[in-house]
């Protein structure tokens, strides 16, 4: 469905001319620069001086060897970002072929400025981890020959993943809709740099068709003759589980070398025995695995600033807690080109040219049919926190310069939408200000795992992440992503009970971090069940879920 636009003074307006798509870079999507020699791109440049008919003009281009400027340069040129913002202070290195992945780069040309800064630490360990990923990963020889070894391994002494210099990995496994395995990418990413493990990602779903690869001169998606077969259908049940080496009287180390691997269940309604994984004392053992694979489908990081084993490091990688999967997802989460296409499209359609984006994140679990509660509550948070202007029966005199408002609403319903939309086009406001309403897409039902609709989700959620302010609908994943990739700080809406609107509708949130849904409850320096959101200062219960835990900074 196309999107349309409307504005609060009763008249319609007509959406602006979408903005030609980058075909031609759209053909290189989804490719790996080799590793030849220093992959850092060398840069010339060129002075050309150009003689118009009536005005000499000097013109001086920068031309790199991995891209010329294309698609979004003729609205933000690159004089107008410096370097430094364009590789957002220093997470993302220079030399990967731009016109493969434009939204490497070109990101930083959709955001005002950073809303959190890369620690000198983060950044140092982010260049180790790349190196380790070009040492270990696939098409290494260290890869294949870890991979033989498991693949051939029948018992016995172990490959020996504690020697030093060893290569060892981490297969990630997410599952279920695609706010859940961005959420699991970005915490087994930061388990893996804690534990310097190579991160290899299962390819059986869409996530290597609507991601980039994010480590220069590596890829991360696992090789399809990775040994271990059927990674979707691991349960905590197989005789490799962590939850077996834990519970069994023999030695945790001397199980581990029996076992050809280790599998870790995180799922959010997984065991004592499986949450023991995120206490030091169980994970020492675990170094002895060259092969770790892990299952899970939603972000465990507040767990592992509960770990003491990690405080130290977390506390260096991370000086504010509040910005971690903000910063994790914009080093690790780059749409391939297509999808960047479709975001950059509707955003310079729809959105660039408004005065203030709001954006509002819908998710009803109790079916696929619209509720009028759930509207009533939207209405509800948008006004009683001015986040949307009030309407007015009576057509006022327009305001000269009236400020343009742009909402971009998300779900899967469109219902809601031609509501808000019918309101803001059948009055007119009180402050005289324009409110346009546009959706995207609505798919009806959740198809998760489908490319298409895989493709279409991840771009809106990073048009939610370009909108100044956010509201969202609690418990969803769909809207964790959203706020975080913006930096925004959410007014949550609260899960409605007996099909009725809570009071209060919404409430802003202590942070911009996701919440964990599936914690841990067990103190790992007392080693007994505790109330892990009372343990650290910056670690507590989240609005939405007051079991879950969440990252905040601490006043």
């Amino acid at each position: 469905m196309s999107p349309e636009g409307v504005v609060g003074t009763g008249i319609t307006k007509r959406p602006p001319q979408q903005c030609p798509d980058a075909r031609r870079a759209e053909a290189h999507e989804g490719t790996v620069e080799p590793d030849a020699g220093p992959w850092i791109a060398r840069k010339k440049v060129t002075a050309l001086a150009v003689c118009l008919v009536a005005l000499p003009v000097l013109m001086t281009t920068v031309s790199r060897r991995d891209a010329p400027w294309t698609a979004a340069s003729s609205f933000w040129p690159l004089s107008s970002t410096s370097t430094q913002e364009k590789l957002l202070g220093g997470l993302l290195v220079p030399g990967f072929d731009e016109r493969s992945c434009l939204s490497r780069y070109h990101s930083a040309f959709y955001r005002r400025s950073m809303a959190r800064s890369p620690s000198a630490h983060l950044i140092k360990r982010l260049r180790e981890h790349e190196a380790l990923q070009r040492r270990c990963g696939p098409g290494t020889e260290a890869y294949r020959a870890a991979a033989a070894r498991l693949g051939s391994w029948h018992g016995g002494g172990g490959p020996g993943g504690d020697a030093p210099g060893a290569c060892r990995y981490l297969v990630l496994v997410p599952y279920r809709g695609l706010g859940n395995n961005i959420l699991a990418m970005a915490s087994a990413f930061l388990y893996a740099v804690l534990t310097d493990r190579v991160l290899l990602l299962d390819r059986t779903t869409s996530l290597g068709d609507i991601f980039c690869e994010p480590f220069p001169g590596a890829s991360w998606l696992l090789p399809e003759s990775f040994p271990v077969r059927d990674l979707q259908n691991l349960t905590g049940e197989v005789r490799e589980s962590y939850r077996y080496l834990v519970q069994g009287d023999a030695p945790a180390a001397a199980s581990v070398s029996r076992r050809r691997y280790v599998f870790v269940d995180l799922d959010h309604s997984c065991t004592y025995h499986d949450k023991l994984f995120f206490c030091d004392d169980e994970r020492r053992f675990l170094r002895r695995a060259p092969w770790l694979l892990m299952r899970t489908d939603g972000y465990f990081v507040p767990a592992l600033f509960l770990n003491p084993a990690y405080q130290e490091e977390l506390d260096r990688l991370f000086p504010r807690k509040d910005a971690v999967f903000y910063l994790l997802a914009h080093y690790l989460l780059h749409p391939t080109n297509k999808v960047w296409g479709l975001i950059t499209r509707f955003h310079d359609a729809y959105l660039r040219n408004s005065d203030e984006r709001l954006g509002i994140q819908i998710r009803v679990f109790d079916g696929d049919t619209p509720f009028q509660h759930v509207l009533d509550q939207i209405l509800a948070c948008t006004s009683q926190e001015r986040l949307l202007p009030d309407v007015v029966t009576q057509e006022p005199q327009p305001p000269a310069g009236a400020r343009s408002k742009a909402v971009l609403m998300t779900g899967l319903s469109s219902w809601y939408y031609e509501s808000v939309r019918w309101k803001y086009w059948q009055s007119a406001t009180a402050t005289g200000e324009a409110v346009s309403v546009y959706q995207p897409s609505h798919e009806e039902h959740q198809l998760s795992g489908y490319t298409t609709h895989d493709m279409k989700a991840l771009a809106e959620m990073y048009l939610l992440g370009m909108t100044d302010k956010i509201v969202t609908s609690g418990w969803s994943t769909f809207g964790y992503v959203g706020h975080g990739l913006g930096g925004l700080t959410p007014w949550v809406m609260f899960r409605p009970e007996n099909h009725t609107a809570p009071s209060p509708p919404c409430r802003r949130a202590r942070s911009m971090e996701p919440c964990m849904h599936g914690p841990p409850f067990y103190d790992c320096r007392a080693k007994q069940g505790a109330d892990t959101g009372k343990l650290v200062p910056h670690v507590q219960h989240c609005e939405d879920m007051s079991w879950g835990l969440k990252l905040v900074h601490p006043e």
